[in-house]
């Protein structure tokens, strides 16, 4: 019976893959701090579902954590920290763990609720849902540039291309998809392709492993050759290409 049950990430990095085998692909990653709901048990793992993006995966049954319904329903409603820095370390439970950017630390400023127990953090953080301006957002992607390419990742140790557009703007304070496949629909279309600004995210037409964020010029940033970085115009080529904005107008400089 598994209708009902939660839990939570305690560890840096947990493989989310698409069936319940080790060998199984890879389609994503838990971070710490991270929360889920539970749909299935088999073969010694668990089939989760992630409250910040609902994809769905399974992971070992050791790397997860159970949480009753009522912390679940605490950490929807806290606004708590992200950290920023590449990778920071965190004393939790009687352990310390080290985490990465874009892991959720069980740190509020709300007072209502109760935390599971005292913590430590050493390293940067913000609040998850401060929403930064596009030069952070430049800050951030420094922090993945070179990052090798690696499907389902989400870290800069190994990233996929809606992987790192993913965590950039959730580390800016923005909740957005998994996949490119989903990302492609998300925020505002930009109907004029010249009238893109800093921070959109410019894809190819019905290629869902490419993705971009304009820096402004004639470059982007995104996966491409194996790793994070880079690129021009000329490195994606002459193809139908689909802009979305997310970032909001007022937080962009002119």
């Amino acid at each position: 019976m598994t209708e009902g049950l939660k839990g939570i990430c305690r560890l840096s990095v947990v493989p989310m893959r698409a069936t319940p085998k080790g060998d199984a692909i890879l389609i994503s990653e838990l971070l710490f701090g991270e929360h889920y709901s539970v749909l299935d048990t088999k073969n010694g793992r668990v089939q989760i579902q992630l409250h910040f993006d609902n994809s769905i995966g399974w992971i070992n049954q050791n790397q997860h954590t159970p949480i009753s319904e009522e912390y679940f329903n605490q950490v929807n409603l806290s606004d708590y920290k992200v950290c920023i820095d590449l990778s920071g370390t965190i004393y939790f439970q009687k352990k310390h763990v080290h985490i990465l950017i874009g892991s959720v630390l069980p740190i509020t400023t709300n007072e209502l609720f109760k935390l599971e127990e005292q913590v430590a953090f050493n390293g940067e953080s913000k609040s998850l849902s401060q929403k930064r301006e596009f030069e952070y957002m430049k800050e951030v992607m420094k922090k993945y540039l070179n990052a090798p390419y690696k499907l389902g990742g989400k870290t800069p140790f190994g990233v996929d291309a809606g992987g790192f557009i993913q965590q950039v703007f959730k580390v800016c304070g923005y909740k957005l998809p998994r996949t490119i496949a989903e990302q492609v629909k998300s925020g505002q279309e930009v109907v004029d392709f010249e009238s893109i600004i800093p921070g959109d995210l410019v894809f190819i037409n019905n290629k869902t492993d490419s993705g971009y964020i304009f820096l402004g010029g004639d470059e982007y940033v995104g996966v491409l050759g194996g790793e994070v970085k880079k690129i021009g115009s000329d490195d994606i080529g002459e193809k139908e290409l689909i802009a979305r904005r997310i970032l909001l107008r007022k937080l962009v400089p002119e």
